[in-house]
């Protein structure tokens, strides 16, 4: 079998969204030093949104028209349940909450990142 006609879009996606994660925890560091913090913080949790609203669009074109697995669906649509969780655990100042799972969506998001990009032979269906 061939690889899925938007396997690089999906890879693309989930690079993008790694990254939205990780710049996240430096506004989340600038929140706690500067007084700009906060909108910098703010800011970045939208292009986070938008980068997870890519993956599950990716994710969806890597299964329909593109021939591959819909597994990378499931991977996709939690990360924007999280993403959506953890928007309102920021708004609700609940800390205790909002770091953990935080970090938990950064490993995971890299997790993903490490399997989409690993296994590179040509009937790749497996994705983030």
């Amino acid at each position: 079998m061939a690889s899925p006609r938007f396997l690089p879009l999906l890879r693309v996606a989930v690079v993008l969204q790694t990254v939205a994660i990780l710049v996240q925890a430096i506004t989340a560091g600038l929140l706690l030093s500067s007084p700009g913090g906060r909108t910098l913080h703010a800011a970045s949790a939208g292009i986070l949104l938008l980068a997870v609203l890519l993956h599950l669009v990716a994710a969806v074109l890597v299964w329909r028209p593109g021939g591959g697995s819909p597994r990378a669906i499931a991977s996709a649509a939690a990360f924007l349940v999280a993403t959506l969780v953890q928007m309102a655990l920021g708004m609700a100042h609940l800390k205790t909450l909002h770091v953990p799972l935080g970090v938990l969506m950064f490993g995971g998001s890299v997790v993903g990142l490490v399997r989409l990009w690993a296994d590179r032979r040509s009937d790749v269906a497996v994705a983030a």
